[in-house]
C-alpha cells in the first residue's frame, strides 16, 4: 500500500472521527438525549465525510465502482457502528466512566479494524 493512502487514510479518518465525536459529545452534554441517540446521529454524520473522503483520496487508485464499494463501505462502517455502540454502552452501565472518554477509546478501537476492512474488502476491485 503506498504512503500516501496511508496518509490520507488517517486525514480522513481522523476528519470523520473529529464529526463524529464531536457532535456525539456536544449533544450528549446538553443532556437532551441519551448517549446511544448521539452516538447515532454523530456516526450518521461522519459517514459521508468517511465515504466521500477514503473513496477520492484514500483509495482513489482502487478499481472498484460506486456501486462495489458503497454498499461494502457501509456494512463495513455499519459493523464498526454497531461493534462501538455495543462496547459504549456496555462500558458506561459497568463504570463510571465519562461518555466523553469511553466514545474516544471505543473509537480508536474501531478504526484499526475498519481500516483493514475498507483496504481489503470495500474498496478492492473484481480480481
Amino acid at each position: 500500500m503506498k504512503r500516501s493512502s496511508i496518509s490520507w487514510f488517517a486525514v480522513i479518518g481522523a476528519a470523520a472521527a473529529a464529526v463524529h465525536y464531536l457532535v456525539a459529545v456536544g449533544i450528549e452534554f446538553t443532556q437532551l438525549i441519551s448517549p446511544a441517540k448521539a452516538n447515532t446521529l454523530g456516526f450518521l454524520l461522519a459517514f459521508p465525510v468517511s465515504y466521500l473522503g477514503h473513496r477520492k483520496l484514500s483509495f482513489a487508485g482502487h478499481t472498484a465502482t460506486h456501486q462495489q464499494a458503497f454498499p461494502k463501505f457501509f456494512a463495513v462502517a455499519l459493523t464498526g457502528f454497531l461493534v462501538n455502540q455495543f462496547m459504549v454502552l456496555n462500558t458506561l452501565s459497568s463504570t463510571a466512566l465519562p461518555f466523553w472518554l469511553v466514545l474516544a477509546v471505543v473509537m480508536v478501537l474501531v478504526a484499526i479494524s475498519t481500516y483493514l476492512l475498507s483496504r481489503y474488502w470495500a474498496f478492492k476491485g473484481k480480481v
